[in-house]
Protein backbone atom coordinates (compact mmCIF):
# COMPACT_ATOMS: atom_id res chain seq x y z
CA UNK A 1 0.00 0.00 0.00
CA UNK A 2 1.04 3.39 -0.46
CA UNK A 3 1.52 5.76 1.98
CA UNK A 4 -1.23 8.37 0.91
CA UNK A 5 -3.88 4.95 0.93
CA UNK A 6 -2.78 3.81 4.39
CA UNK A 7 -3.58 7.80 5.37
CA UNK A 8 -6.82 7.47 3.94
CA UNK A 9 -7.74 4.14 5.77
CA UNK A 10 -6.03 5.78 8.97
CA UNK A 11 -8.83 8.71 8.81
CA UNK A 12 -11.34 6.74 8.10
CA UNK A 13 -10.56 3.98 11.27
CA UNK A 14 -10.01 6.77 13.63
CA UNK A 15 -12.99 8.68 12.61
CA UNK A 16 -15.47 6.05 13.28
CA UNK A 17 -13.99 4.47 16.18
CA UNK A 18 -11.03 6.56 17.44
CA UNK A 19 -8.68 4.09 17.06
CA UNK A 20 -5.01 5.13 16.24
CA UNK A 21 -3.31 3.17 13.47
CA UNK A 22 0.20 2.91 13.30
CA UNK A 23 1.18 3.61 9.57
CA UNK A 24 4.32 2.20 9.70
CA UNK A 25 2.57 -1.16 10.23
CA UNK A 26 1.54 -1.63 6.73
CA UNK A 27 2.08 -5.23 6.82
CA UNK A 28 -0.75 -5.67 9.44
CA UNK A 29 -2.78 -3.61 7.45
CA UNK A 30 -2.43 -5.65 4.49
CA UNK A 31 -3.05 -8.20 6.16
CA UNK A 32 -6.43 -7.27 7.67
CA UNK A 33 -7.51 -5.52 4.53
CA UNK A 34 -6.73 -8.44 2.06
CA UNK A 35 -9.81 -10.27 2.80
CA UNK A 36 -12.40 -7.04 3.29
CA UNK A 37 -11.09 -6.51 -0.24
CA UNK A 38 -11.40 -10.09 -1.66
CA UNK A 39 -14.80 -10.40 0.28
CA UNK A 40 -16.38 -7.31 -1.60
CA UNK A 41 -15.10 -7.91 -4.89
CA UNK A 42 -12.22 -6.01 -5.68
CA UNK A 43 -9.05 -6.80 -7.39
CA UNK A 44 -6.93 -5.30 -4.75
CA UNK A 45 -6.79 -3.60 -1.93
CA UNK A 46 -5.76 -0.17 -3.54
CA UNK A 47 -8.88 -0.47 -6.09
CA UNK A 48 -11.38 -0.90 -2.73
CA UNK A 49 -9.30 2.31 -1.60
CA UNK A 50 -10.10 4.21 -4.75
CA UNK A 51 -14.07 2.85 -4.42
CA UNK A 52 -14.07 4.04 -1.02
CA UNK A 53 -12.95 7.83 -2.04
CA UNK A 54 -15.65 7.87 -4.78
CA UNK A 55 -18.56 6.22 -3.35
CA UNK A 56 -17.93 6.89 0.39
CA UNK A 57 -19.83 3.57 0.87
CA UNK A 58 -20.75 3.56 4.63
CA UNK A 59 -20.64 -0.22 5.04
CA UNK A 60 -17.71 -0.90 3.37
CA UNK A 61 -15.87 2.40 5.51
CA UNK A 62 -16.93 0.23 8.83
CA UNK A 63 -16.15 -3.44 7.09
CA UNK A 64 -12.63 -1.06 6.91
CA UNK A 65 -12.79 -0.53 10.51
CA UNK A 66 -13.78 -3.39 11.84
CA UNK A 67 -11.22 -5.32 10.34
CA UNK A 68 -8.68 -3.43 11.77
CA UNK A 69 -9.50 -3.62 15.15
CA UNK A 70 -7.76 -5.19 17.57
CA UNK A 71 -9.09 -8.34 18.31
CA UNK A 72 -6.66 -10.25 20.14
CA UNK A 73 -8.20 -11.61 23.33
CA UNK A 74 -8.13 -15.15 25.33
CA UNK A 75 -9.91 -16.78 27.87
CA UNK A 76 -8.98 -15.58 31.56
CA UNK A 77 -6.43 -13.65 29.71
CA UNK A 78 -3.97 -12.60 32.29
CA UNK A 79 -5.05 -13.91 34.50
CA UNK A 80 -4.88 -11.51 37.45
CA UNK A 81 -8.24 -9.71 36.38
CA UNK A 82 -10.05 -12.51 37.23
CA UNK A 83 -8.84 -13.75 40.44
CA UNK A 84 -9.63 -9.77 41.63
CA UNK A 85 -12.71 -10.14 40.68
CA UNK A 86 -13.44 -13.64 42.11
CA UNK A 87 -11.18 -13.05 45.55
CA UNK A 88 -12.40 -9.18 46.20
CA UNK A 89 -14.79 -7.41 43.52
CA UNK A 90 -17.71 -10.03 43.23
CA UNK A 91 -17.41 -10.82 47.08
CA UNK A 92 -18.14 -7.27 47.88
CA UNK A 93 -20.66 -6.45 45.07
CA UNK A 94 -22.46 -9.85 46.45
CA UNK A 95 -22.23 -8.29 49.70
CA UNK A 96 -23.52 -4.73 49.36
CA UNK A 97 -26.43 -5.65 46.29
CA UNK A 98 -27.91 -8.58 48.92
CA UNK A 99 -29.84 -10.10 46.21
CA UNK A 100 -30.69 -7.48 43.42
CA UNK A 101 -28.75 -8.07 40.19
CA UNK A 102 -24.78 -7.30 40.20
CA UNK A 103 -24.47 -5.82 36.52
CA UNK A 104 -21.10 -6.56 34.85
CA UNK A 105 -20.17 -5.46 31.25
CA UNK A 106 -17.40 -6.73 29.04
CA UNK A 107 -16.92 -3.85 26.49
CA UNK A 108 -14.79 -4.60 23.46
CA UNK A 109 -14.72 -7.95 24.06
CA UNK A 110 -14.13 -9.06 20.79
CA UNK A 111 -14.93 -12.95 20.23
CA UNK A 112 -16.42 -13.45 23.34
CA UNK A 113 -13.82 -15.04 25.72
CA UNK A 114 -13.74 -12.41 28.27
CA UNK A 115 -17.52 -12.55 29.28
CA UNK A 116 -17.63 -16.32 29.15
CA UNK A 117 -14.68 -16.67 30.62
CA UNK A 118 -16.54 -13.96 33.72
CA UNK A 119 -19.63 -16.29 33.33
CA UNK A 120 -17.65 -19.31 34.42
CA UNK A 121 -16.25 -17.64 37.45
CA UNK A 122 -19.73 -16.61 38.62
CA UNK A 123 -20.93 -20.30 38.42
CA UNK A 124 -18.25 -21.65 40.27
CA UNK A 125 -18.65 -18.85 42.93
CA UNK A 126 -22.72 -18.63 43.45
CA UNK A 127 -23.21 -21.27 45.91
CA UNK A 128 -21.08 -19.35 47.65
CA UNK A 129 -23.75 -16.15 48.00
CA UNK A 130 -27.62 -17.23 48.82
CA UNK A 131 -29.63 -15.30 46.19
CA UNK A 132 -26.79 -14.26 43.99
CA UNK A 133 -27.93 -13.19 40.41
CA UNK A 134 -25.95 -11.49 37.85
CA UNK A 135 -26.82 -9.83 34.87
CA UNK A 136 -23.54 -9.91 31.89
CA UNK A 137 -23.08 -8.49 28.78
CA UNK A 138 -20.54 -8.60 26.46
CA UNK A 139 -20.25 -5.73 23.39
CA UNK A 140 -17.87 -5.18 20.77
CA UNK A 141 -17.48 -2.71 17.37
CA UNK A 142 -17.61 -5.93 14.94
CA UNK A 143 -20.43 -7.71 14.17
CA UNK A 144 -18.57 -10.40 13.07
CA UNK A 145 -16.79 -10.67 16.25
CA UNK A 146 -20.01 -10.66 17.98
CA UNK A 147 -21.68 -13.42 15.56
CA UNK A 148 -18.55 -15.73 16.40
CA UNK A 149 -19.28 -14.75 20.51
CA UNK A 150 -22.84 -15.46 20.36
CA UNK A 151 -22.04 -19.05 18.48
CA UNK A 152 -19.99 -20.32 21.44
CA UNK A 153 -17.98 -22.11 19.01
CA UNK A 154 -14.02 -22.25 19.49
CA UNK A 155 -11.06 -23.82 17.89
CA UNK A 156 -9.11 -25.95 19.76
CA UNK A 157 -6.20 -22.76 19.72
CA UNK A 158 -8.54 -21.07 21.33
CA UNK A 159 -9.47 -23.44 23.89
CA UNK A 160 -6.24 -24.19 24.42
CA UNK A 161 -4.89 -20.55 24.88
CA UNK A 162 -5.73 -19.56 28.50
CA UNK A 163 -8.60 -21.96 29.13
CA UNK A 164 -7.99 -24.27 32.45
CA UNK A 165 -8.24 -28.08 31.69
CA UNK A 166 -11.37 -28.66 34.27
CA UNK A 167 -13.05 -25.85 32.93
CA UNK A 168 -12.67 -27.31 29.33
CA UNK A 169 -13.99 -30.31 30.51
CA UNK A 170 -16.56 -29.32 32.52
CA UNK A 171 -18.31 -26.27 29.85
CA UNK A 172 -17.59 -27.39 26.59
CA UNK A 173 -18.17 -30.48 24.63
CA UNK A 174 -15.97 -31.29 21.11
CA UNK A 175 -17.88 -30.68 18.01
CA UNK A 176 -16.02 -32.08 14.85
CA UNK A 177 -13.08 -29.17 14.88
CA UNK A 178 -14.52 -27.29 17.27
CA UNK A 179 -15.54 -27.01 21.13
CA UNK A 180 -19.04 -25.55 21.67
CA UNK A 181 -19.62 -23.86 24.52
CA UNK A 182 -22.55 -25.45 26.52
CA UNK A 183 -25.65 -23.83 26.80
CA UNK A 184 -26.49 -22.45 30.34
CA UNK A 185 -22.79 -20.41 30.05
CA UNK A 186 -23.62 -19.43 26.56
CA UNK A 187 -26.95 -17.91 27.18
CA UNK A 188 -25.53 -15.80 30.77
CA UNK A 189 -24.23 -13.52 28.66
CA UNK A 190 -26.42 -11.00 26.49
CA UNK A 191 -24.59 -9.00 23.23
CA UNK A 192 -25.01 -5.72 21.51
CA UNK A 193 -22.99 -3.76 19.57
CA UNK A 194 -21.72 -0.77 20.83
CA UNK A 195 -19.23 1.94 19.72
CA UNK A 196 -17.37 3.29 23.15
CA UNK A 197 -17.40 6.61 20.82
CA UNK A 198 -21.22 7.11 20.74
CA UNK A 199 -22.97 8.32 23.62
CA UNK A 200 -23.48 5.41 26.24
CA UNK A 201 -26.09 7.21 28.62
CA UNK A 202 -28.77 4.98 27.42
CA UNK A 203 -27.02 1.65 28.31
CA UNK A 204 -27.95 2.07 32.19
CA UNK A 205 -25.69 1.40 35.10
CA UNK A 206 -23.14 -1.31 35.89
CA UNK A 207 -21.75 -2.26 38.75
CA UNK A 208 -18.43 -3.87 37.33
CA UNK A 209 -17.41 -2.95 33.82
CA UNK A 210 -14.05 -4.84 32.17
CA UNK A 211 -12.69 -2.63 29.42
CA UNK A 212 -9.45 -3.90 28.82
CA UNK A 213 -6.34 -2.83 26.06
CA UNK A 214 -9.57 -0.97 24.16
CA UNK A 215 -8.64 2.87 25.30
CA UNK A 216 -4.78 2.16 24.90
CA UNK A 217 -6.10 2.23 21.32
CA UNK A 218 -7.50 5.68 21.31
CA UNK A 219 -5.98 9.38 20.83
CA UNK A 220 -5.15 10.93 24.23
CA UNK A 221 -8.74 12.85 23.67
CA UNK A 222 -10.87 10.28 22.82
CA UNK A 223 -9.35 7.95 25.56
CA UNK A 224 -10.67 11.02 28.08
CA UNK A 225 -14.00 10.89 26.44
CA UNK A 226 -14.23 6.96 26.62
CA UNK A 227 -13.26 6.77 30.31
CA UNK A 228 -15.43 9.54 31.44
CA UNK A 229 -18.38 8.31 30.00
CA UNK A 230 -17.32 4.70 31.66
CA UNK A 231 -16.68 6.68 34.88
CA UNK A 232 -20.19 7.93 35.03
CA UNK A 233 -21.83 4.56 34.47
CA UNK A 234 -20.53 2.73 37.50
CA UNK A 235 -22.65 3.48 40.53
CA UNK A 236 -20.52 4.40 43.71
CA UNK A 237 -18.99 1.49 44.61
CA UNK A 238 -18.46 0.69 41.09
CA UNK A 239 -15.44 -1.10 39.32
CA UNK A 240 -13.68 -0.42 36.57
CA UNK A 241 -11.25 -3.10 35.20
CA UNK A 242 -8.77 -2.00 32.50
CA UNK A 243 -5.44 -3.76 31.01
CA UNK A 244 -2.80 -4.25 33.19
CA UNK A 245 -0.91 -1.36 31.27
CA UNK A 246 -3.30 0.66 30.97
CA UNK A 247 -4.06 3.90 32.88
CA UNK A 248 -7.30 6.04 33.76
CA UNK A 249 -5.39 8.45 35.74
CA UNK A 250 -3.18 10.25 32.80
CA UNK A 251 -6.82 11.01 31.42
CA UNK A 252 -9.27 11.85 33.41
CA UNK A 253 -9.82 12.68 37.26
CA UNK A 254 -13.32 10.71 37.19
CA UNK A 255 -11.86 7.96 38.37
CA UNK A 256 -9.49 6.61 40.65
CA UNK A 257 -6.76 3.71 40.98
CA UNK A 258 -7.50 1.42 44.13
CA UNK A 259 -4.63 0.30 46.34
CA UNK A 260 -3.25 -3.30 45.50
CA UNK A 261 -5.59 -3.75 42.65
CA UNK A 262 -3.66 -3.37 39.59
CA UNK A 263 -5.82 -1.61 36.79
CA UNK A 264 -8.64 -1.71 38.84
CA UNK A 265 -10.72 1.92 39.42
CA UNK A 266 -13.59 3.00 41.35
CA UNK A 267 -15.77 6.52 40.77
CA UNK A 268 -13.59 9.66 42.07
CA UNK A 269 -16.82 10.45 44.40
CA UNK A 270 -14.77 13.89 45.63
CA UNK A 271 -15.24 14.96 41.81
CA UNK A 272 -19.15 13.93 41.85
CA UNK A 273 -19.48 15.90 44.89
CA UNK A 274 -17.72 18.74 42.96
CA UNK A 275 -20.19 18.56 40.42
Amino acid sequence: MRADEIEIIRRIVQARSGMVIDPDKTYRIETCLSPVARREGFADISEMVRDIQTKRDNALMWAVTEALANTETSFFRDRAPFQQFREEILPELAIARDGAPIRIWSAGCSTGQEPYSLAMIVEDEASKYPGLKTELFGSDLSERCLEKAQSGLYTQFEVQRGLPIRLLVRHFEKNDETWALNPRIRQAVRWRRVNLLADLTGLGEFDVIFCRNVVSSFDRDVAARVLEQLAAALPEDGRLVLGIEETASDFTDALRPLSGRRGVYAPNLDRRKAA
